[in-house]
């Protein structure tokens, strides 16, 4: 291996994209046991690599030389082969402060709570105490290197401003984890998830509904790529890669997503956004009926609404699992919040905002099936899509104009 990334498991890691964007080097992941890393770091036959939980601890034995601000930290995330000595450096330190002035968070006189002990939460302290925060402790699940337990930081806490979070908790594939309660914590003013995948963790969307500060771990990630990158290949550091990077594996990650009623076009344009954007495309309606085996007309004579509605959120959020994806959902999944909330984790909700007389009730749709009922359900959701939705497109005109119209908005 040239170059690449070790770890226990890498299948949510977005640092090949990141690499290829910023390098012309072939990098790759490679996941490791314990066992293996030994024998992997004793070989040395790499020239450069990044390392990920739960081994940025783990790796420093197997060093020949530390940098200073890694062995102040005691956590290493890069480690260069320079003839045959193993030299281990702390990236990610550059990347979380490029992440916390990213989010326009100040830390300077606050008390920060850093949830985790590993070697993500050494170099979150690090970076806290770099920008003066006033008090910083560890949230673990255990009194571990002195930090203080989740009931404890509900108990005796709740005065804190900033919450980093260097857990795994709410990584993909278990998205629907949240590490911590913030309703605990009535003077947060900012929130960081060193989570990248998905783009926004229930921590982030928590803090975001209440118009805190919040970001999650892509633009971290970027950074710290783009210094351990330069350390590769020994040059400095362009800074401004860090903002290509970020914003073209966000556009490539995230899902677009169409929410609006039945009849507003999210089918026919969503097939022709994903096909103008080279992307995946899903319809809600078609994997229920995929899932379930029969139209969905018949599914709700037989099991009625509540067992649809129970089905469709099985299918969302399967949905929201995906990335870089073009989904349109049923005109009544965006009105439940757990259907919103999987989605935002991944995607942007785009709302088709067709006007009601434009819209056409059609006896495949059970409870939009003649005029009236149709003008009912519009009453009801109109409000729910325009307060959930990131942006809304008139979908008055043909399906060309409302395709133009999003991609306009999407630049």
């Amino acid at each position: 291996m040239q170059f690449g990334l070790i770890g226990k498991h890498l299948s949510h890691s977005y640092s090949v994209e990141i690499h290829k964007l910023i390098a012309d080097y072939d990098y790759e992941l490679l996941e490791l046991s314990e066992v293996e890393l030994s024998d992997f770091l004793k070989k040395r036959d790499f020239c450069g690599i990044n390392v990920t939980i739960p081994y940025k601890e783990a790796v420093i034995p197997y060093l020949d030389e530390i940098s200073d601000n890694a062995k102040k930290i005691g956590a290493v995330n890069t480690v260069i082969n320079k003839g045959g000595r193993l030299l281990g450096y702390n990236t990610d330190f550059y990347g979380m402060l490029a992440l916390i002035k990213h989010a326009g968070i100040t830390l300077t006189g606050k008390k920060v709570l850093i949830l985790g002990t590993g070697g993500t939460s050494k170099t979150a302290f690090a970076a806290a105490e770099s920008l003066g925060a006033r008090e910083i402790l560890f949230v673990s699940r255990s009194k571990k290197a002195g930090a203080v337990t989740f009931s404890e930081a509900y108990d005796f806490h709740g005065d804190a401003e900033i919450i980093i979070n260097t857990t795994p908790c709410g990584m993909f594939p278990n998205t629907c984890e949240t590490p911590i309660l913030i309703d605990a914590f009535p003077h947060l003013k900012g929130l960081i998830d060193a989570v990248y995948n998905p783009l926004r963790t229930n921590l982030v969307l928590d803090g975001k509904s209440k118009n805190i500060l919040a970001e999650g771990g892509l633009y971290m990630l970027s950074a710290q790529a783009v210094y351990a990158s330069a350390l590769f290949l020994d040059k400095n550091a362009d800074d401004g890669l860090i903002d290509f990077a970020f914003k073209s594996v966000k556009r490539e990650k995230e899902n677009i997503v169409l929410i609006g009623m039945p009849s507003a076009g999210k089918t026919t344009v969503g097939k022709m956004l994903a096909d103008k954007l080279g992307k995946d495309f899903f319809d809600s309606d078609t994997e229920i009926t995929k899932k379930t085996g029969i139209p969905i007309p018949e599914f709700f004579r037989k099991y009625g609404e509540k067992k649809f509605r129970k089905t469709e959120k099985e299918v969302i959020s399967s949905l929201s699992l995906k990335s870089g994806a073009v989904i349109a959902t049923g005109g009544g999944a965006g009105i439940d919040p757990e259907n919103v909330r999987a989605l935002k984790r991944n995607g942007i909700l785009v709302f088709l905002n067709r006007p009601l007389e434009l819209l056409t009730p059609t006896n495949d749709r059970p409870l939009s099936s003649n005029r009236a009922t149709l003008g009912r359900l519009f009453d009801e959701r109109y409000p729910i899509y325009k307060a959930c939705a990131d942006f809304e497109i008139s979908a008055a005109k043909s399906p060309e104009y409302v395709l133009d119209k999003i991609l306009k908005e999407l630049v």
